[in-house]
């Protein structure tokens, strides 16, 4: 019971570490801030991180992880490197398209400084990396996808656009769902990526 309640106590800082970072900026947010959003004593943040860098570092992390977790547990029941890549389109564009703090978090606070992006692009965005190589290495085997397209330029290829999707969503203001956008993507990036014989090539 007494961890459950740290852990909610946790998550509620993270929770409101994203509201506040979004609207404040990440720079320009105070930690009292996010612990007056949280509804807890400034103090009390610090119980749990020890600074405001460790509550970025952290959110990144848990969000990531999770993410990636729940993406490799989706595809696993999805047949054909193709319908995979669709399946993680759509939970990236789910995931940042569900929460637009979150979204503006990560594609705008993050981008702010060297430090973090450095970090992150070493652990959580190697991870994802990972996983789109997996998939497009198995369509390489299979004979769906192109077998001499370098495969870390096709990951950076597609995760590229699915980024580009994300920011111009956030930049427009405009309300809709951002996943709808990911079929659209994935089979632009098929038309690249399939093999001749997919294409009605020769």
């Amino acid at each position: 019971m007494a961890r459950r309640a740290v852990n909610d106590k946790r998550r509620r800082i993270l929770e409101a570490a994203v509201r506040v970072f979004a609207r404040k900026g990440y720079f320009a947010a105070k930690v009292a801030e996010i612990a007056r959003a949280a509804g807890i004593a400034d103090g009390t943040v610090y119980l749990y991180f020890r600074s405001k860098d460790q509550i970025l570092v952290s959110l990144f992390d848990e969000v990531m992880a999770e993410h990636i977790a729940k993406a490799r547990h989706e595809i696993r029941s999805v047949r054909g490197a193709p319908a995979r890549l669709r399946t993680l389109a759509q939970h990236h564009l789910k995931l940042l398209g569900g929460n637009r703090d979150l979204a503006v978090v990560f594609q705008v606070e993050l981008r702010q400084s060297t430090k973090f992006m450095e970090r992150f692009t070493a652990s959580w965005m190697q991870d994802y990396f990972g996983v789109l190589d997996e998939v497009i290495q198995q369509g390489q085997r299979d004979g769906t996808l192109r077998r001499d397209l370098p495969r870390k330029v096709a990951a950076k290829a597609l995760f590229g656009a699915l980024d580009e999707m994300v920011t111009s969503w956030i930049l427009s203001r405009k309300d809709y769902h951002l996943a709808d956008l990911a079929a659209p993507v994935v089979e632009l990036f098929l038309q690249g990526a399939a093999a001749r014989s997919r294409r009605g090539g020769k």
